[in-house]
Formats: structure tokens, sequence, C-alpha cells
């Protein structure tokens, strides 16, 4: 059990915002950009080459099976024609966000490399389920990366805080692999990483409704944003989808009809998403190494 002093150590570190750690300066060149121009095209395009680690990420995601690309990728430019330019660039925000904070020391039970590979496991589940969705309520692709990537940026937040609190929360969510995740964090902290992390996306001023999708990606039927609501229930729906991935976050619930009826998806489809979902997140494991 973490003790009072590292509860108050966390509640104080949010209410003094310039605690948390800061949006790295590429990230948020990145966000501000407009891809309406040529202009603005060809400035994404020279931001991401000059960061050697954001562009070897994305070629690397360009390459792996779970793009479906059939030709060999060798610069961020083809990747970007392949992909698109949105979704490049979402992908390039997430690495960005987190790779300051993927420095930080790894503890025992808690490696940002898993996190990693958990976020990136969500966005692509999470753009499975959304080509599934009616078109016209379906959100757009970068907002689904770019979410599904930074979903759980509280958990590297509250290792930036207090490693030893991070450490212990870990330890109980691999032991307790059944419980409801935020029952673990509030008997442990008090707080949840979705409190943490919305902090931390209003800090970085984030996107409202991707903010606001962090905020309830555990309990989007408590969401009031139509655009947030969308994308909270499509991270719910894909971590109940694939739990298990880089770290452990069960929701406590079963998959329902109303999960799918929600997105607008017609429950007879649900098989066939969740077996490609499955396929998806094996590809995303076995290649996680390279990006």
């Amino acid at each position: 059990m973490v003790d009072e002093s590292a509860r108050r150590r966390i509640k104080l570190a949010l209410t003094n915002l310039d605690s948390l750690p800061a949006m790295p300066a590429i990230a948020q060149k990145l966000l501000a950009l407009p891809l309406n121009t040529d202009e603005g095209e060809r400035q994404l395009l020279n931001l991401i080459e000059q960061d050697p680690q954001i562009s070897a990420k994305i070629i690397s995601l360009a390459n792996s099976p779970i793009m479906g690309v059939s030709r060999r990728i060798g610069a961020v430019a083809d990747a970007s024609m392949l992909l698109g330019l949105d979704r490049v660039k979402s992908v390039a925000i997430g690495i960005a966000s987190m790779s300051n904070m993927a420095q930080l020391s790894p503890c025992e039970n808690f490696k940002p490399q898993d996190l990693w590979l958990h976020s990136i496991t969500i966005a692509i589940v999470m753009r499975t389920i959304a080509q599934a969705m009616p078109a016209a309520t379906r959100p757009r692709e970068d907002q689904i990366f770019l979410t599904g990537l930074l979903h759980d940026i509280g958990f590297m937040a509250l290792h930036h805080i207090d490693d030893d609190a991070s450490n212990e929360l870990h330890l109980k969510l691999r032991r307790q692999p059944e419980r409801p995740i935020q029952e673990v964090e509030m008997e442990t902290l008090g707080i949840t990483h979705s409190v943490i992390g919305a902090q931390l996306a209003q800090h970085w001023n984030l996107p409202p409704e991707i903010a606001h999708a962090i905020t309830y990606h555990h309990a989007p039927s408590q969401s009031e944003s139509e655009a947030g609501d969308i994308l909270a229930r499509l991270i719910h729906l894909a971590e109940k989808l694939e739990p298990n991935f880089g770290i452990a976050e069960h929701t406590g619930e079963a998959i329902s009809d109303d999960d799918w009826l929600k997105l607008g998806i017609d429950p007879s489809e649900s098989e066939e998403i969740i077996n490609l979902a499955d396929e998806l997140a094996m590809q995303t494991a076995q290649a996680s190494d390279t990006f």
C-alpha cells in the first residue's frame, strides 16, 4: 500500500501544473502545424526528418505487417504518402510526447516500452473497430491514432511524479488481474491514471475531445461530450478486447452488445472484428521492438 505521504505528493504535483512534465518542443510544433497547405506539409516532413527517433519509428511502423503496405518504405516522405499525412502527424506527436518520459529509468514493475506497446496496440485496434462504424459518426483517423497513443499518459506522468507509487500500482495490477483497474488505483493511490492523464492533457493543451477521452476512457457512460464520448468508447472497447498487451488494464466488465451498438456497429459483426483485432495485436507485439 502506498503511504499517505506519497498520496499527498501526487495530489500536490497535480495542483502545481508546472511540476508535471512539459510537452516536448517538437510535439508542440507538430500539434500546431496545419496540413491544409503545401507549406504545412513541407514543415511537417522537415520536423519529423530532423528527429532520428521519430523518423525511424514511423518508417518501421509503415513497414510493419499491421499497416498492410506491400512495398518497402525507406523514407518519411514515402511513409506519409502511403499512411497519409494526418496519420503520420498523429503518430509523430504520440512518439514525441512519450519520448522524454520514456527516458526515465524503468522500475521493476513498470517499463515505458510496455506502455508504448499497449498504446500502439490500442490505437490500431481502435482504428479496426472504427472502420466498422458508420462513416458519418466515425472519428478522423488522426484523432483515433493520437487518442490511442496518448490515452494512458497518466501512467507516464505518475512515473514521473513518484516512481515508487508507480511501481506499487503496477505490481498490484499484475497480481490482481481480474479486479477493475480503477478500483485498484483508488485503493492504492486515491486517484486514477485517467484523472492524472487528463490533468497532463490540459497542461499540454491537447485538443479538448482527446483530453475528454483520456478522462473517460474507463467510464465512457459518464461522458457528456459527443466527440469525446465516441473516442472514449473506442478506447474502452479496444481495452476490453486486448487487456493484456504491454500492461495489464482490465476493466472488470464483459463485452456487451451495447458496447457495439453505442458505436453504431451491429453486434453480429463483432466476431469478425474481434478476430481481426486479435491478429493485429499479435502482429504489433511481434513487431514492437522495431518501432
